[in-house]
């Protein structure tokens, strides 16, 4: 069955407050109202309009509408879910036409008489909530010690009045220790409520880091850049880094060049098994501000006069 895609037929946004719906419905019947169109398809055109407006102007159907379009996955073929026949108790169709042969097959499955015959004399269904989808930033010390954050979120609703209304609701979310990027946390029931005491849907948060120029984060494995001195990466030497884990101390062999990792077994993002931390190391030179200082570097100059970095690249001394 095709979905009807009720809003792009009116030109408004899933958001259209019930004035906005009205005034494009309106607009539309002056364009092609077989009266007075002189439109090709205006008849069509018309009956489609009709039928958009008789599913958006109507609370309790426009709610109903949005959440199968939650459910539906674009460019798949749609079918009403399990328990919908039996789910809502609508009233007359509400519609600008009257009857519902003027209307598809997809507005008589889920709206029309067809559907209220079907429920009729019988108890209303329950029918479970959507399930909702967000994404929640994160620091990396978070995967590692775990934390709680805030999330905000945006959904429709019906009003005490049964308008469509946008609320924003704030949850406080536990980011579990051990988390990675692009894992769901699942949260039971905090999704779209349910219709006729159904049970809520459920919430599931995507995790992503926010960015940080110090680490690169693949799976749980970390690599971190370690700025060390010339004569700590040359001489060798016991320094004290601050990583996600806490502060470690770590020997540099003599002899490290730029680039050089270090591996720390086991100090990744926490989990079964969990990852490794790599440091990278990252020459750092003092800056030449002064005269000692210049001084200092013109001796290494004259000492390692037959030193060429670019030796490796084929550049001659």
């Amino acid at each position: 069955m095709e979905f009807k895609e009720y809003y792009k037929t009116l030109g408004v946004e899933p958001t259209a407050s019930a004035d906005d719906i009205k005034k494009a419905y309106r607009k539309l019947a002056r364009k092609y109202h077989p009266d007075v169109s002189k439109e090709a398809d205006a008849s069509s055109r018309m009956a489609e309009v009709n039928e958009a407006y008789a599913v958006l102007s109507d609370p309790e159907k426009r709610a109903a509408f949005d959440k199968l379009a939650q459910r539906r996955s674009s460019g798949e073929d749609f079918a009403p879910p399990p328990g919908w026949d039996a789910g809502f108790g609508f009233g007359d169709a509400g519609s600008p036409v009257g009857d519902d042969g003027d209307y598809s097959d997809f507005f008589n499955t889920l709206f029309g008489r067809a559907a209220r015959a079907r429920q009729s004399g019988g108890a209303r269904a329950q029918m479970r909530g959507t399930d909702q989808h967000a994404k929640i930033s994160i620091n990396l010390a978070d995967a590692y010690h775990g934390a709680t954050r805030s999330l905000a979120l945006r959904e429709t609703r019906l009003d005490e009045s049964s308008n469509v209304v946008n609320a924003e609701r704030v949850l406080e979310v536990r980011i579990p220790r051990g988390v990675k990027a692009g894992q769901s946390i699942r949260l039971r029931g905090q999704g779209s409520p349910g219709f006729n005491g159904g049970t809520a849907g459920d919430l599931y948060m995507e995790v992503e880091f926010e960015p940080d120029a110090r680490y690169r984060v693949e799976g749980r494995d970390v690599t971190q850049s370690v700025p060390v001195a010339p004569w700590e990466a040359a001489l060798g030497a016991t320094i004290e880094v601050p990583t996600p884990a806490g502060r470690v101390e770590v020997k540099v062999p003599d002899g490290s060049n730029n680039g050089r990792k270090l591996r720390l077994k086991g100090r990744g993002i926490p989990g079964e098994p969990p990852g490794d931390l790599y440091l990278e190391l990252e020459l750092a030179t003092p800056p030449a501000k002064d005269d000692k200082a210049r001084e200092v570097y013109q001796t290494m100059a004259r000492e390692f006069s037959s030193f060429n970095p670019r030796e490796p690249m084929g550049a001659q001394p």
